[in-house]
């Protein structure tokens, strides 16, 4: 029989296949490219799935694995919790994924930056006791405490703290990751402070009829706008400002009070300002101890026209704290002297207010 020369055959990949295979610190991993394009056009995994060739990584294999299941599914596989969290993020760093990391669909317990526990305390620099928190929309924290702002990333891992002009922050509000607003009930101005820089930027404040300094009462912010609700040093007048969130530049001033003799319903200034974006209002709330008790307004601003869209009066049982569920249409407070939580139908409060001014 005439002989024959056995020879192994390698099929060519197809130019158009979907199939990606990576080298992975010599472990080898399949992919599609739509997986990998999922990391976005800058980073590193996005480049492999454009590259046709020579696809190895001098990184680790295991956390890599990881990685692709978030690629993969949106979420991280419990076995997350088995690595270093920091060196976790740094890999992310390193493939360019990180955002994805931070809006992840991960179950919280499987990264202890996101478990609301105890042992999870901040450390904070001295002695100082937090007075206010501000979060991100990017995943960052900042806390002050005494007279220093501590920033931390994400993962609250990394922390930075500068020192600012007050002797204690009592309003925090994020404008960026690096900017943010602070103010006090016992200092002058609403400050802009570059956290990262550790300077202040710019000095907001409210000219009141007597000229006196103006402290700040609450801040409160939409995607829009910034409000700012300010005191005068004599506590005989107070308004609420409204900038424009790029500029800077004041829009509007609403609820200014001018007080005269024993008014004490405009004598409170608002301490807590919340943006309800399913209504375009804004709900602006303050309350006042005295011999009588405590008694209080909650507010909702139309910001456009300047007035008040309607009102609770609150003498019996007022609020200790107040705040809005914007997509359950509810305003819910805690009441001061009961303790209990109440409800109310943001639907109905027009009809409330109109019964209550006919009582």
């Amino acid at each position: 029989m005439p002989s024959f020369d056995i020879c192994c055959l390698e099929t060519e990949p197809e130019l158009n296949s979907n199939v990606v295979s990576i080298n992975v610190g010599g472990r080898i991993f399949q992919t599609t490219k739509q997986t990998l394009t999922q990391a976005g056009p800058k980073s590193l995994l996005y480049r492999l799935a454009e590259t046709g060739s020579d696809r190895f990584v001098d990184r680790d294999p295991d956390q890599f694995s990881l990685l692709l299941s978030l690629l993969r599914s949106g979420t991280l596989p419990s076995k997350v919790k088995d690595f270093d969290l920091r060196d976790f993020i740094e890999e992310s760093r390193f493939y360019g994924v990180e955002s994805l990391l931070t809006s992840s669909l991960s179950d919280p317990s499987h990264l202890d930056a996101f478990a609301l526990r105890k042992s999870s305390e901040l450390p904070l620099n001295g002695r100082d006791t937090p007075s206010a928190i501000a979060s991100t929309p990017f995943g960052s924290l900042h806390v002050s405490h005494g007279s220093k702002i501590t920033s931390f990333d994400w993962s609250l891992t990394r922390k930075s703290t500068i020192l600012t002009e007050f002797t204690a922050i009592d309003s925090l509000l994020a404008i960026s990751p690096d900017i943010a607003a602070a103010g006090a009930t016992d200092f002058s101005g609403l400050q802009i402070l570059d956290l990262q820089k550790g300077r202040v930027k710019q000095v907001l404040n409210w000219e009141n009829a007597t000229r006196s300094g103006s402290t700040v009462q609450a801040i409160g912010s939409s995607g829009e706008f910034l409000f700012t609700s300010f005191e005068s040093s004599r506590r005989n007048s107070n308004s609420i400002l409204v900038y424009d969130m790029n500029t800077l530049n004041p829009v509007i001033e609403i609820a200014r009070n001018e007080i005269f003799g024993a008014d004490l319903d405009s004598a409170i200034p608002a301490t807590k300002l919340r943006w309800v974006s399913g209504y375009g209002l804004l709900m602006a709330s303050g309350s006042h101890s005295g011999l009588s008790g405590v008694s209080g307004n909650i507010k909702f601003w139309d910001i456009r026209s300047g007035n008040v869209a309607f009102e609770l009066k609150e003498k019996v049982d007022c609020f200790a704290d107040v705040c809005v569920s914007d997509n359950m249409n509810v305003l819910f407070k805690v009441g001061v002297s009961s303790g209990e939580v109440f409800n109310a139908d943001l639907r109905c409060l027009g009809t409330v207010n109109n019964d209550a001014n006919d009582n």
